[in-house]
């Protein structure tokens, strides 16, 4: 139960790049267009939708932006037909990486999701050459200051966690299985236990360290996927030294 999380490590870039880009509300709506999309428009039955939502709430996105994209997922409003991909290929040093896709265009996403994976010094596999190498998971995110290690797990391991790590900057993790997160997010909310972030992600089985020289370049590989419109996430399991995460 103790010890630096290498999953905080790796997402820790990625909360970076989010607000450094200033794309989180884009990404978020396309997120809550694809529930409403697969489950229909209610949150009391949509589960998916609800975290989304949530999610929305969490950074202040605006009500009228929120409902505007339910809408535009059932349909109430025009707009293209998302569709979500995932494609898998390899960075530096033989680096796994997945990136999660919601595109209106196959035809356009493919091509270019494989021209970021060859400049940047990559390339593309095959269907399952990497995916086996991450499990999908929930995983919540506690500031430090806002609950004790004893009153988290008992809230939270009752309510169905796996695990629940405390990270070097004295908050915690709490790893939930895929079908267990709503579960463990809801009883969190009712014991009035704040969280920084909460969502579902795919977390590494074992990571790999590269060479300063070859991390800078994976990670520019890593920024040029994030900066593609049609990219929603992106997986690794390159664990990226203080200093890169500083940059």
């Amino acid at each position: 139960m103790s010890g630096h999380s290498k999953w905080h490590n790796i997402r820790l870039r990625k909360g970076k790049q989010d607000a450094v880009r200033g794309k989180l509300f884009t990404r978020i709506a396309k997120e809550i267009i694809i529930a409403a999309q697969s489950g229909g428009g209610s949150a009391d039955t949509n589960v998916r939708l609800r975290m989304a939502i949530q999610t929305a709430r969490q950074n202040s996105m605006p009500s009228e932006n929120i409902k505007r994209a339910v809408q535009r997922g059932t349909g109430e409003l025009g707009g293209a037909n998302l569709v979500e991909m995932v494609f898998e290929g390899y960075g530096q040093g033989g680096v796994a990486i997945l990136v999660e896709c919601l595109s209106d265009n196959h035809n356009r996403t493919y091509p270019d999701v494989r021209a970021i994976f060859g400049k940047g010094g990559g390339r593309m596999g095959e269907t399952g050459s990497v995916s086996y190498m991450f499990a999908q998971k929930g995983m919540i995110l506690i500031e430090s200051g806002v609950t004790t290690e004893d009153a988290l797990m008992e809230v939270a391991i009752d309510a169905g966690a796996e695990d629940v790590q405390p990270t070097e900057d004295g908050g915690f993790e709490v790893t939930t299985a895929l079908r267990d997160f709503a579960a463990v997010r809801d009883a969190l909310d009712a014991a009035k236990i704040k969280y920084e972030t909460a969502e579902i992600t795919r977390i590494p089985a074992t990571t790999v360290q590269l060479p300063a020289d070859e991390e800078e370049q994976f990670i520019k590989l890593i920024d040029k996927l994030e900066e593609y419109d049609d990219v929603q996430n992106v997986h690794h399991n390159c664990e990226l030294s203080e200093s890169a995460m500083d940059d």
